[in-house]
C-alpha cells in the first residue's frame, strides 16, 4: 500500500559518505559514555526490595512515589499491578545492609510512612531481590542480545549474501549502541523494560534492512546495465512510502507510551523512539552504504543462466 510514489530517484548514495561521518562520530561518543558512565542499572539488575501494598481504594501513585522519595529514595519504582488498588514498590538496596536487614528495616519504613498518608494501606508481600540474581539477568540479558546478533547474521547470510549479512549487523549494532549511548549520557535507569525495548529495536531495525536489501535484489534483476550506487537508490527510493506507513505508525503508538504511559513505560518509550529514528537512518545510510562499499553486484544475488549444449544460432557452414 502507498499514500505516494515518488517518481524522482532520490540520490541517497552520494551523501553516503558524509552521513556515515556523521554515525562514526555519533558511534564513538555512544561509546565513550558507555565506558566513562556506564550504564545507570535498575535494582533487577542490582538487587533491592520489592514490597507490595493493598489499599482500600484507587491508588494514587504519584502520592506515593513522592512519599517514598521522601524518605530519601532517588531511584524508587511504584507501579499498579493486578488492579488499581494494588501497588507493588522497588527500593534499591543500600550500601552496608545485609539481605534480612535491609528488607525488614527498608519495608516497616516504608510502611510507616505510607500508613501516616493512607492508614488503609496494607502489607502484602515483602521480598528481595539480591545482587546475584541480579548479576545473571544482566549475564542472560547480554546472552540473549548475543544469539539475536548471530542468528541474524545467518539468516541474512542464507538469504541474501554474506556482505548483506555484515552491511545489516554493522548498522544493527550501530542503533544498540547509540540507544546504550543515551542511557549512559544521561543517566536514564537501565532496567529489564528496556532491554527488551533493544532487543525489540534489533528486529525491527532488521526487517527494515530486509525490505531494501529485498528490493535491491529486485532491482538487480529488473536493471541489467545500471550501476550499484543507482540501484540502491533506486530501491530505498521506492520503500519511501512504506517506511513512513510504517513507522509513523509504530512512533504514534510509541509517543502515546512516552507520554501517557506514565513512569511505568517511560524509559522503555523511550529506547524505542530513539531506535526506531535511527533504524530508518541506519537501514538507509549506513547499512546499504556498507553493503555498497563491501562490493555487492548483481552476481552475488542473481545466478547467471547457463546455456545447454547445442543451445543458440547454429554456426554456417
Amino acid at each position: 500500500m502507498e499514500f505516494f510514489r515518488i517518481k524522482r530517484v532520490i540520490p541517497f548514495m552520494r551523501h553516503a559518505l558524509v552521513l556515515n561521518a556523521i554515525s562514526i562520530v555519533t558511534f564513538v561518543l555512544a561509546v565513550f559514555f558507555l565506558a566513562a558512565k556506564g550504564l545507570h542499572l535498575s535494582i533487577e539488575f542490582t538487587g533491592g526490595t520489592v514490597i507490595e501494598v493493598n489499599f482500600a481504594q484507587s491508588a494514587d501513585l504519584d502520592r506515593i512515589r513522592e512519599t517514598v522519595a521522601g524518605l530519601g529514595y532517588s531511584d524508587v519504582q511504584v507501579q499498579n499491578f493486578g488492579t488499581s488498588r494494588d501497588v507493588m514498590i522497588r527500593l534499591p538496596l543500600r550500601e552496608g545492609d545485609s539481605e534480612d536487614r535491609s528488607s525488614t528495616r527498608q519495608s516497616d519504613e516504608v510502611m510507616a510512612a505510607l500508613q501516616a498518608v493512607d492508614p488503609s494501606a496494607d502489607l502484602r508481600r515483602v521480598e528481595f531481590v539480591g545482587p546475584q540474581v541480579g548479576k545473571e539477568l544482566y549475564t542472560n540479558g547480554a546472552l540473549a542480545l548475543l544469539f539475536v546478533i548471530v542468528g541474524i547474521m545467518i539468516y541474512l547470510a542464507i538469504r541474501f549474501e554474506w556482505k548483506f549479512a555484515v552491511a545489516a549487523i554493522v548498522a544493527n549494532m550501530h542503533d544498540v549502541v547509540i540507544i546504550l549511548g543515551f542511557f549512559a549520557a544521561f543517566q536514564w535507569e537501565f532496567s529489564l523494560s528496556v532491554l527488551a525495548a533493544v532487543l525489540a529495536v534489533l528486529g525491527y531495525s532488521v526487517n527494515e534492512s530486509v525490505i531494501i536489501f529485498d528490493r535491491i535484489r529486485e532491482y538487480f534483476r529488473k536493471y541489467r546495465k545500471i550501476e550499484t550506487p543507482e540501484i540502491i537508490d533506486r530501491a530505498i527510493t521506492s520503500t519511501i512510502s512504506r517506511t513512513i506507513i510504517t513507522h509513523g505508525s509504530t512512533q504514534m503508538v510509541v509517543l502515546s507510551m512516552l507520554l501517557f504511559g506514565g513512569p511505568t513505560l517511560h524509559y522503555f518509550a523511550v529506547a524505542l523512539t530513539i531506535g526506531i529514528l535511527f533504524g530508518i537512518y541506519s537501514s538507509v545510510f549506513v547499512g546499504a552504504a556498507i553493503a555498497m562499499w563491501l562490493g555487492v553486484k548483481r552476481e552475488d544475488l542473481v545466478k547467471p543462466v547457463r546455456k545447454k549444449e547445442g543451445d543458440g544460432m547454429p554456426e554456417l557452414p
